[in-house]
């Protein structure tokens, strides 16, 4: 029964990894009399910068036997031809070992702490016998796919005679090259053989591109039978040792690939070395790149002596294995093409934060990137680029924090420094479906924390709702709003202005909830931001968002144009202008009215202008007038003041006057309206007019007007004649002529009244 529960339990809990982090290389192999040089990685923490490193070698009952350590402790086999050296900012350690024998070989262990506590590495170590060499033998030592030069000598009196280079194989000899121009086919177009000019006693064999077959013991010969000169050389072809590259989880690497001038102008790759040991190219400069590193790979360009780098980000634990860079026209690895390796070690206790690798957002939403970088690098410059699938892959900056901001992400691009200590933010809004793609978040500083973000664009509204582009007024008031859905009711929410050096939060109001959505509760925030009085500085870009601390969430842009207040042009109103309004027209006609009738009589000229001053008043309406009646306007208004009692009065009989006239005539009355002059004309008069002697439309202004019906009503209004004051003794006096008279009765009265007030004014 326990066994069937401890079974249960260990199929429902994971297994804990107990994967070391410790990393060095897996085979070492030299040969009897060399040395070796063995470097060990481990993660750069205070901790184990300062705990024990050590090499022990493992024996046949499974024990580790300490060879040497950091404290000091060296074996008796090892003294006086082993040391150790701890790199603490490197995080490494290094153990050398010289006079090598063949009792060297075996299996070592290189580790942190106590030997048997699992933070090792194992090592294998391989010593081979070396071969043995005639003693006037020359060892050449080149890695593969690289170039040799064997320099052969002889005497003055082989100087005329054939010149060549032999292989030993076994007990014959093949023949390589020689002076009259033989070339084996295995070095066909990668060997030459040189002979200076008269004096030099030497000649030289040049071998290019060496292969791990060019291996082994060659015959350097000048002339023939006893007195030719010979030559030993020993050439040792090794493939390239790879070089230990450790990174971090999350992290990225740089493999610096320099393969010489010699195939500076050929194709380069970096491939990588799979279990059936083939090399799988992994990006070449002929367009071609493994899908596995998409989006998290770069090449960039080479430099004129043929070297160039590999850039990967994003780094993940099945990224690990054996790298080999190399140059050829078909950008794959062959035989006898120099290559330089690289064992990778991801480390899966990464100091690189976690972080999402795949953002989404909708057409016309925002998304918001956190980017990791070293915490001890705060000060360091960070930048945002958008990697490119080109045929080696580029990455333009698209913002940077000092406040470069490409011209097209203008106003929709931001990289804020929090929510900081490691962390920085970069907010990318108004997204259409041409920002789906892979970005790197970069630094200046530690290039191991370049990161890659992918942001995919999906079907979907944004939750943020702002209107389109507003254009503000200078000087007034701008309301604009942002509306929250129910989503956000625990966010913080604010309003700021874009620049290229981020976003800078600006007051705003909360306004309630919004009605902006539908079927959501009070928990939804209409916030607003207010521009009061706008200047030509509030121009530009203002974004709303959420956040929570120091962390940002969706964002919602807004562009406000500023244009200068629109100022309305003063209204013409002189009766000879053609395109007046009709209502103008009337106005100006009884304005002329009243000025006939001052000319008539003079009497009459400073009451029409009280009246009409005080019709302007009450109706609002704008008319022309010249200086001098502006002046008597004034007087007459200082004496309306001063007898403002006896004036009520004379208004007051005139209105019963007015009354009067104005009963008597009720059937078929139009109004006119002249200023404040109103007078009730009866349709009938004009239709009898003939009768007193006048002419129709004899100097009339005729005015069309539409009533509130929609209808039209038309207007006639004719200039008194200045010849006749006398009423006819035998024709019937017209209701308008008596309406006048009328009207001109309470005007004398009223100038009677106000000048004998003014007198008694004066005389008190």
């Amino acid at each position: 029964m326990l066994l069937f529960v401890l079974t249960c339990l260990l199929a429902v809990f994971p297994a804990i990894s107990t994967k070391s982090p410790i990393f060095g290389p897996q085979e070492v192999s030299s040969v009897e009399g060399n040395s070796v040089s063995i470097k060990c990685y481990y993660p750069p923490t205070s901790v184990n910068r300062h705990t024990r490193k050590y090499w022990c070698r493992k024996g046949a009952s499974g024990r580790c036997i300490t060879l040497i350590s950091s404290e000091g402790y060296v074996s008796s086999n090892y003294a006086g031809r082993a040391n150790l050296t701890n790199f603490p900012e490197n995080g490494t350690f290094v153990v050398n070992v010289a006079q090598l024998s063949r009792d060297d070989s075996g299996h070592y262990k290189c580790g942190l702490g106590i030997n048997s506590r699992g933070l090792s590495f194992d090592v294998s170590l391989e010593v081979s016998q070396g071969p043995e060499l005639p003693n006037d033998t020359e060892v050449y030592t080149v890695d593969v796919g690289r170039t040799v030069t064997i320099k052969c000598p002889f005497k003055t009196e082989n100087d005329p005679k054939v010149k060549a280079l032999y292989k030993k194989i076994g007990e014959t000899s093949v023949l390589v090259i020689d002076s009259r121009n033989y070339v084996n086919p295995n070095y066909n177009g990668r060997i030459g053989l040189h002979i200076p000019g008269t004096g030099q006693l030497i000649f030289t064999v040049v071998i290019d591109r060496l292969r791990l077959s060019d291996h082994g013991l060659y015959l350097c010969q000048a002339g023939d039978g006893s007195s030719r000169d010979e030559k030993n050389v020993d050439l040792q072809v090794l493939k390239p040792e790879p070089e230990l590259v450790y990174a971090d989880l999350r992290g990225s690497v740089t493999f610096h690939c320099a393969l010489g001038l010699e195939v500076a102008n050929v194709a380069k790759f970096l491939c990588r070395v799979s279990s059936r040991e083939t090399c799988d190219v992994v990006i070449n400069t002929l367009g071609k790149r493994d899908s596995a590193f998409e989006g998290r790979i770069l090449l960039n360009p080479q430099d004129q002596d043929g070297s160039f780098s590999v850039v990967i980000t994003g780094l993940r634990k099945e990224d690990e294995g054996r790298y080999l860079c190399g140059a050829h026209s078909d950008g794959r690895l062959q035989e006898g093409w120099p290559i330089q390796a690289w064992q990778l070690f991801v480390n899966e206790e990464s100091t690189i934060p976690h972080s999402r690798t795949v953002v989404k957002g909708v057409a016309g939403g925002s998304v918001a990137v956190l980017c990791p970088y070293n915490p001890k690098e705060s000060k360091s410059l960070k930048y945002w680029c958008l990697w490119e699938g080109t045929k080696n892959g580029r990455c333009p900056l698209l913002v940077e924090s000092q406040g470069l901001v490409q011209e097209q992400y203008e106003g929709r691009l931001s990289l804020l420094q929090e929510p900081g200590n490691g962390t920085f933010t970069v907010i990318l809004n108004q997204l259409t479906t041409q920002d789906a793609g892979f970005y790197w978040c970069l630094t200046n500083g530690d290039t191991h924390w370049r990161t890659t973000v992918e942001i995919k664009i999906i079907e979907g509204e944004p939750n943020l709702k702002v209107p389109g582009n507003v254009t503000a007024v200078l000087g007034e008031t701008l309301k604009v709003p942002c509306h929250f859905p129910c989503k956000f009711s625990s966010y913080e929410k604010y309003w700021c202005k874009w620049s290229n050096t981020g976003c800078q939060t600006l007051p705003s109001q909360d306004e309630g909830p919004s009605e902006a959505f539908v079927n959501c509760d009070e928990n939804s925030r209409l916030v607003s931001l207010t521009l009061n009085p706008v200047t030509r500085a509030d121009e530009g870009w203002y974004w709303c968002g959420v956040k929570q601390g120091h962390f940002y969430g969706e964002t919602a842009a807004v562009y406000v144009a500023v244009e200068e207040k629109k100022v309305a042009g003063s209204r013409d109103v002189s009766p000879a202008k053609a395109d007046a309004a009709p209502d103008e027209k009337v106005l100006d006609s009884g304005v002329r009215q009243i000025e006939n009738k001052a000319i008539q009589d003079p009497r009459l000229f400073a009451e029409e202008k009280v009246v009409a001053d005080t019709g302007d008043q009450a109706g609002g309406s704008r008319a022309s007038v010249d200086s001098s009646s502006s002046e008597e306007q004034g007087g007459s208004s200082r004496a309306l003041v001063s007898t403002l009692v006896p004036l009520g009065l004379v208004l007051a009989l005139g209105a019963v006057v007015v009354g009067v006239a104005r009963a008597r005539h009720r059937k078929n009355v139009d109004r006119v309206s002249i200023r404040s002059y109103r007078t009730d004309i009866s349709m009938s008069d004009f239709e009898n007019s003939r009768e007193f002697g006048a002419n129709d439309n004899m100097g009339a202004c005729s005015i069309t007007q539409e009533t509130s019906l929609g209808g039209k009503d038309e207007f006639v209004a004719s200039p008194e004649s200045t010849t006749e004051n006398q009423e006819p003794k035998k024709a019937k006096r017209s209701s308008k002529e008596e309406a006048e008279m009328a009207y001109k009765d309470f005007l004398l009265q009223s100038s009677t009244m106000a000048t004998k007030a003014q007198e008694g004014h004066q005389e008190a």
